[in-house]
């Protein structure tokens, strides 16, 4: 499921304490300043760029520190859908801190579940556009990054509300969404739940990001750079989390689960 947005339909979802904390700026008359430029800045690209998502619903469970996904699929034989394996994510599992050691698979039933999987990207003029003026690349870069992050507010919100639909009658302003007062969590690779960047591959493998104009570095890296990948989990009880520290015997755990080799993950994992 492909979504296209316009630059003025995600400038409400834009969280601007993330764009000031990137220009280092506390002074409230100064943020003020910034975001008056940014405003226009955002109105000046309107009709030239776009925002772009794609995600898809899977039947889910989770086995162990894995989440299995199925897609259905209609039997040529029977005429009745049948889940059929996707993939395999494997998550890591916090080994230090105070209990509980939390995992992404744990909000995942091990019996029946469900588990979205998204990406969002801008189109790639944002990144190339500018690169004659110092100063309006980084404006324009620091602008794509929260529009990218704006389009996953944006489409989290559609997928509660109607497409999965698991809050239907959720009535939330756009500053709670920015606090996250909505049921479920939305975890992004590389962030402190879900720090493997390399993650991505697998995830193109299952969404085709390619179809959005994301493509990947040797190392699971996004172009563009404004580009946001993930999952979405609806169980109330799940929660954001740091894996922190990643011990030998669980990066030996990992390489098996995934299927990479140890010495691959630990330079992708910087350890």
């Amino acid at each position: 499921m492909k979504f296209t947005y316009r630059i003025s339909q995600l400038v409400p979802y834009i969280n601007w304490v993330y764009y000031f904390y990137a220009w280092q700026v506390k002074d409230e008359a100064e943020k003020l300043r910034m975001q008056r430029e940014a405003l226009a800045k955002l109105e000046e690209l309107e009709d030239k760029y776009q925002v772009h998502a794609v995600f898809e619903l899977f039947d889910a469970r989770s086995e162990d520190d894995d989440i299995v996904i199925f897609r259905s699929q209609m039997c040529p034989d029977c005429g009745v859908k049948h889940p059929v394996r996707v993939a395999s994510i494997p998550c890591l599992r916090q080994q230090q801190g105070n209990p509980p050691y939390l995992c992404l698979a744990d909000f995942i039933s091990p019996k029946a579940s469900k588990i979205g999987i998204f990406a969002t990207t801008v189109d790639i003029g944002l990144e190339t556009d500018f690169d004659d003026d110092v100063y309006q690349k980084m404006l324009t870069q620091l602008l794509a990054d929260r529009l990218a992050e704006a389009a996953a507010e944006r489409l989290h919100e559609q997928v509660r509300k109607e497409i999965w639909g698991y809050a239907k009658d959720e009535d939330l302003s756009i500053p709670d969404m920015l606090i996250e007062r909505f049921q479920g969590i939305r975890p992004a690779v590389g962030y402190p739940s879900l720090p493997d960047t390399s993650l991505n591959f697998l995830l193109d493998d299952i969404l085709d990001m390619k179809q959005i104009g994301i493509r990947l570095t040797e190392s699971g890296a996004m172009k563009p750079h404004a580009s946001i990948s993930g999952m979405m989990i609806s169980n109330p009880k799940a929660r954001y989390f740091s894996i922190g520290k990643i011990g030998e015997d669980q990066l030996q755990d990992y390489a098996r689960r995934r299927g990479v080799p140890a010495e691959v993950l630990r330079k992708w994992l910087s350890l």
